[in-house]
């Protein structure tokens, strides 16, 4: 899975049936696992720069063979996993500048 043509962007629908574009930062595979660290995506201008920068990690799930995005409900998997990611993407910053 490669980002060949732009950023890899998905639209989620929550609980209540919103819907919300989001942008992958980047994935890695962990345990069998796939995992996602998102932000949400903004073609405008403006939201982009009142964008708090607000990352969200998903765990890739199958049900009935359909693939779907899913929330970590297990606290020590969160914070594993979302420690990895902050660290891969101030890595991925620091070596920019």
């Amino acid at each position: 899975m490669g980002i060949e043509n732009g950023p890899m962007i998905y639209t989620l629908v929550d609980e209540e049936e919103n819907e919300q574009k989001f942008e992958v930062l980047d994935f890695m595979e962990l345990d069998d696992e796939l995992y996602y660290a998102m932000t949400p995506y903004y073609e405008d201008a403006d939201d982009i720069v009142k964008n708090s920068g607000e990352l969200i990690v998903l765990k890739r799930i199958f049900c009935d063979d359909q693939e779907f995005f899913s929330t970590i409900n297990d606290d020590d998997e969160y914070n594993k996993i979302g420690n990895i990611f902050i660290e891969k993407l101030e890595n991925m910053f620091d070596d920019q500048y």
